[in-house]
């Protein structure tokens, strides 16, 4: 039971067997307003019975004390995180301004932060508290996803730090040290501290060892601290069990985060609605009727400036080792018999370590680079054009890869993963393409294709069924028709950013959408065969212009079992 410090107004009304309006039990309904309690927000809770007479009653929720209103079974209030501190290492980076921070502030403007909360800023710059605020303001306005509320921001900028050193500076660590002490006792943080590294995998272990050498990492039943790591999780098995055992130096298992943001967003999420919800699908969710299924993740754009990332780590680190792998272990995972952290975590650990890397990597695999071409009307440099890359570098900006998962409901079944950058359009997607009909009783059925359930992540979210059906005319034509569900139009609610979901099941302690290390390791030891197998081929990437869909070679890749890919 999770609780945080709330004042909660209590109206309920006497019930008088005259004139209340009984129910199924003989009970009066009360009727309840419900806010929660967070930035510039009240929690009141508030009943009148059927004589319209009041009474009222005034609690302080602290220490041991239970808030029914938190109960998790009741799904009515969205849960508060409670009073804590978050610390940025690499607040400077596009990261940090694009995403973390408006996510800071949007969970602040839905009420879901504490008046309590601190944001810390660390970095090498010559900055001063307002200095940061500012950058702070700077980017929630280019890139809130919540409309710009002054009260919502006065509060939050009560909390806001920077302290300026570099990661090996012992000075700059006890600065930090003093810093959120001051926080917790200004803030009423209590000990709750939270670390959010932003930074290069390299700078990992100066950065966790200064925290636990000036016992920031501690943690017992009274506070807890924990820390976030950003993906990449190593560049291969070595590395990220190196990069585990440092984190563990310091935090225990419970207290390591490791941030894949695609698991923050509803429609990935919705995945697991979508097949254990529903009844119609999961009798078809299998290779007795499920020909092959095909993972995308396209981007329309380049590198965007950031070679010094990307150049070295190629497409297959940077996606299909985290973000593909796990859409493929929740697309193909057994139903859990819950969703917490544990359940999921041994369900996909199961696909996981039933996936085989490809048998022939010559032909089940296949990695291009993109060359100049034209991109939206423009034409566009090549990647070995761009600024800061190797000319004679054989990073690959686009791979693709077959897999099989050798279990009894995907035993046959090829899963097709693909990602690249400068595609014509940007999209990710699960598409699960069924078998033919064994038999057709029509003359003409030389366009229709197969039936197929995509799932959209993003940006067009929602879910497409795609089927046959008969052409108005005279004639028994047949032609394949989709039946859409869109999130945009079904729902009036606007999904939140991924991480805003994930920064505040951080700070709530919550870790079911976050990777496991045995997760991180087994993805590893698929990948790590195909990319052994690249570096030591004589072949380099294969090249693909701007603005297609790849090179040919991954057309004959897939080609070789049957089918084509999906034009999304």
């Amino acid at each position: 039971m999770r609780q945080r410090d709330i004042s909660v107004r209590l109206s309920l009304n006497t019930v008088t067997s005259r004139t209340a309006r009984p129910t199924t039990v003989g009970l009066v309904e009360p009727q309840f307003r419900i806010m929660t309690t967070g930035f510039g927000r009240t929690g009141e809770v508030a009943g009148r019975d059927a004589s319209g007479s009041t009474t009222r009653a005034t609690s302080r929720l602290r220490g041991d004390r239970i808030n029914p209103l938190r109960d998790p079974a009741d799904r009515r209030l969205p849960r508060v995180a409670g009073p804590c501190v978050l610390v940025m290492f690499g607040v400077t980076g596009d990261l940090s301004r694009k995403k973390l921070m408006p996510a800071v502030y949007d969970l602040a403007n839905r009420g879901l932060l504490p008046p309590g909360f601190g944001l810390v800023g660390f970095a090498r710059r010559d900055w001063e508290d307002e200095d940061f605020a500012k950058v702070v303001h700077d980017a929630v306005a280019e890139h809130a996803r919540t409309p710009f509320r002054e009260e919502v921001w006065e509060q939050l900028l009560e909390g806001i730090r920077f302290v300026r050193g570099e990661f090996d500076d012992n000075q700059a660590f006890e600065r930090l040290a003093g810093t959120i002490r001051e926080l917790d006792e200004e803030r009423g943080t209590g000990g709750n501290h939270a670390f959010y590294l932003s930074i290069p995998p390299k700078s990992f272990e100066s950065v966790v060892s200064q925290l636990k050498r000036h016992g920031m990492t501690g943690h017992d039943s009274s506070h807890w601290s924990r820390v976030v790591i950003e993906k990449p999780f190593g560049h291969d098995l070595e590395s990220a069990r190196d990069l585990d055992e440092i984190a563990g130096s310091a935090f225990s298992p419970e207290s390591i985060f490791r941030i894949d943001h695609y698991l923050g967003k509803e429609t990935v999420q919705n995945i697991m609605a979508f097949r254990f919800a529903n009844q119609i699908f999961e009798p078809i969710w299998n290779n007795h009727y499920v020909s092959h299924v095909q993972i995308t993740m396209a981007e329309d754009i380049g590198i965007a400036g950031r070679a010094g990332y990307y150049d070295g780590i190629g497409a297959a680190r940077d996606v299909i080792q985290n973000h593909l792998l796990q859409l493929m272990a929740l697309t193909a995972m057994e139903e859990p018999t819950s969703f917490d952290a544990e359940q999921l975590c041994a369900e996909k650990t199961k696909v996981l370590a039933a996936i085989q890397p490809p048998e022939d990597m010559a032909t089940q695999t296949c990695r291009g680079q993109y060359v100049a071409g034209s991109q939206g009307g423009e034409r566009v440099r090549g990647y070995l054009e761009e600024d800061g890359v190797d000319p004679h570098s054989r990073t690959e900006t686009y791979a693709a890869v077959r897999l099989t998962i050798d279990n009894r409901r995907w035993a046959g079944v090829p899963f097709y993963l693909r990602t690249a950058k400068r595609m014509p359009r940007r999209v990710t997607e699960v598409a699960l393409n069924l078998q033919r009909a064994p038999h057709l009783p029509f003359s003409d059925t030389a366009a229709l294709g197969t039936n197929a359930v995509v799932l959209r992540i993003q940006p067009d979210e929602g879910v497409t069924l795609r089927f046959g059906a008969k052409v108005p005319s005279t004639q028994m034509e047949i032609r394949d028709v989709t039946m859409d569900f869109a999130y945009g139009s079904s729902f009036t609610e606007a999904s939140p950013e991924a991480y805003e979901r994930l920064i505040l099941d951080v700070l709530l302690g919550d870790p079911p959408l976050f990777p496991q290390h045995e997760e991180v390791e087994l993805a590893w030891k698929i990948l790590d065969p195909v990319l052994d197998f690249w570096a030591e081929s004589d072949t380099p990437p294969c090249d693909y212009p701007s603005g297609s869909w790849g090179p040919s070679e991954a057309d004959e890749m897939i080609a070789r079992d049957g089918f084509v890919w999906r034009r999304p």
